[in-house]
């Protein structure tokens, strides 16, 4: 059970590490760590607020996640386990409770960018031109 219990060790401290920076704001923005809706990455102002909204949860699971870990180091097999399996479930929604809440309070705050005209994603665009030599 080392290995599990090193695996939750280095997810609460990839979990409580990415709550500080997001708390202190110095998260830089990225795709991987923190939350990275589509809305927060517009902007390292708009990035900045919502990884700071998310921080306190983000941090929480971290504690959760190596408060588990040093349980599993010492447990035995079966209750190992259900004390990974819940304390992984739990840290999931934790930290997705958290990103929801960052994205309903960022909500607007950078507007999405403008595509002027027809972007021409859909297959009207593409047939309208073969229409065109029919008519």
């Amino acid at each position: 059970m080392f290995v599990v219990a090193l695996i939750l060790f280095v997810l609460a401290a990839v979990a409580v590490v990415t709550g500080v920076l997001g708390w202190t704001g110095k998260l830089p923005r990225n795709r991987f760590f923190g939350v990275h809706t589509e809305e927060a990455l517009r902007t390292d102002e708009v990035f900045r607020i919502a990884n700071r909204v998310a921080a306190p949860t983000s941090a929480a699971a971290g504690l959760l996640l190596a408060c588990a870990a040093a349980v599993v180091a010492v447990a035995p097999v079966i209750p190992a386990l259900s004390v990974t399996a819940g304390a992984l479930l739990i840290a999931l929604f934790t930290i997705g409770a958290g990103a929801g809440v960052a994205a309903k309070s960022i909500a607007g705050l950078a507007p999405a960018p403008e595509i002027g005209g027809c972007g021409s994603a859909c297959a009207s665009c593409t047939l309208r031109s073969a229409c065109d030599t029919a008519n």
